[in-house]
């Protein structure tokens, strides 16, 4: 995934929506450039040893996971996702053995499936999955994600700073 552009000033609600996820998401990658294995998973917060470039990109693509295919449309989870119910709660963020290459191209596949999902859904259109609350529009899982997305790719961004001191973000030209 490259770097996209923000989405343009006048455009539509749907447009925007996406537009800003698909450019944060776009940033995931962006922060990881570079990285070698070591430093992808070096643990830099000893408060939080799970949060680490690796671990958040395996985060980040679990949470367009659950989200965007077992909430939004209800696929039944066969257990191929890392989380069990007496499971660690971050056991996502177990990858010290994946390539970040892998994590990343991970991610982009999820993102790739999670825009397919959603083309041709309403804003309105609500989770078909099993969750205990009122159910969730597509709309407000968009902004949730925007949140999300844009929240872990600022931990990246600590992360990195820490890792070798690089910073990149020009708003004009991401």
């Amino acid at each position: 995934m490259t770097v996209v552009s923000r989405p343009p000033l006048t455009s539509d609600e749907r447009t925007q929506l996406t537009g800003w996820l698909d450019l944060q998401r776009s940033f995931v990658r962006m922060k990881c450039e570079g990285l070698t294995e070591a430093d992808a998973h070096r643990v830099m917060l000893s408060t939080s040893p799970l949060m680490t470039m690796a671990g958040l990109v395996a985060h980040l693509r679990w949470n367009e996971y659950s989200w965007f295919q077992l909430s939004l449309i209800g696929v039944p989870d066969t257990g191929q996702t890392p989380w069990t119910k007496d499971g660690h709660p971050d056991a996502e963020m177990f990858v010290d053995d994946v390539p970040l290459a892998q994590l990343l191209d991970e991610y982009d596949e999820e993102c790739a499936r999670s825009n397919a999902t959603i083309a041709n859904l309403s804003l309105d259109a609500l989770e078909q999955g099993t969750g205990d609350d009122a159910p969730a529009s597509l709309r407000y899982i968009l902004c949730h994600m925007i949140e999300e997305t844009a929240r872990h790719v600022g931990h990246l961004d600590i992360i990195r700073e820490l890792i070798d001191g690089a910073t990149r973000y020009d708003w004009r030209n991401p």
